[in-house]
């Protein structure tokens, strides 16, 4: 009987600390990363090809998932224990506010009005409005060529209002639910170009169903520098950050990945830019 007790206190025993253990791994999400057990949640594109996107077989790829690889290992965190969450654009600060995520790689623009409600590390990654083409399409090398030709971006899209706002005023501005409609359209000559941030015109173009179909114009429009959003006054994180990101950039991962998932589309990339510390 002293024996049955015995057990039965050791078994009580075990599942407590099984409990506590189990307990203790959850709380850990997104705080040292000592590699073993902890997970981090990380917010990223689930369908931006050579950014950030979520394949069929439930796997990730792109240079934003690379990046964000990257920064998790140095701050001790095995690729297993990600826990990749999507980010879709207008949801980025609130996930960063409430603390759904310890932060974003996103082709998160750095700008004075983001900056306002979240930091940043970075940039990582300087990216440019520019327009997309058919391979064979020799009409348009310029944003006024656009004038009352079709133009396509997504619904909402501030790159194509910028076109027809400030440089083609007479384009015929086509709106799509999503990039994959314009580039449908674009092969299709249902429209002319496709306009966004020169990054995700490159990763839909080094698509294998796309390669050789388009071509980039490098315009250069503006200026997007992409930065790893956190939470606002974190500035232990974000220094952990930014010394991941040089490096990467130092080893020659960042060249690396840049090349694996733009290098299909003869993709022009600026050179890695300079960290700025005060993001």
């Amino acid at each position: 009987m002293k024996l049955h007790k015995a057990s039965a206190a050791a078994a009580a025993a075990l599942v407590l600390s099984l409990t506590a253990t189990a307990c203790g791994g959850e709380s850990n999400e997104g705080g040292s990363g000592s590699g073993g057990g902890d997970k981090i949640t990380i917010g990223i594109k689930f369908d931006q090809p050579g950014l950030g996107l979520k394949k069929p077989d439930g796997t990730y790829a792109g240079f934003d998932v690379d990046v964000a690889t990257y920064v998790a290992k140095e701050l001790g965190y095995d690729a297993k224990n990600i826990v990749w969450k999507e980010a879709p654009s207008a949801e980025r600060e609130n996930l960063i506010s409430n603390g759904d995520v310890k932060f974003v790689a996103a082709s998160y623009t750095i700008n004075d009005e983001r900056k306002k409600k979240v930091d940043f590390a970075g940039p990582y990654f300087l990216a440019h409005q520019d327009l997309l083409v058919r391979a064979d399409d020799s009409s348009i090398t310029k944003a006024a060529d656009l004038n009352s030709k079709k133009l396509c971006s997504v619904t909402g899209s501030t790159s194509a209002q910028n076109v027809k706002d400030k440089l083609a005023p007479k384009a015929d501005l086509q709106e799509f639910g999503g990039y994959s409609e314009c580039l449908t359209g674009l092969e299709n000559k249902a429209v002319d170009a496709l306009t966004t941030d020169d990054s995700i015109l490159a990763g839909y173009a080094s698509q294998q169903e796309h390669q050789g179909k388009f071509k980039l114009l490098s315009l250069k429009l503006s200026d997007e520098p992409y930065g790893i959003g956190l939470k606002k006054g974190d500035t232990e994180l974000q220094k952990k950050i930014n010394d991941a990101l040089t490096k990467m950039e130092s080893d020659g991962s960042w060249e690396k990945a840049v090349t694996a998932n733009f290098g299909p589309a003869n993709y022009k990339n600026e050179p890695a830019p300079k960290i700025d510390a005060t993001s």
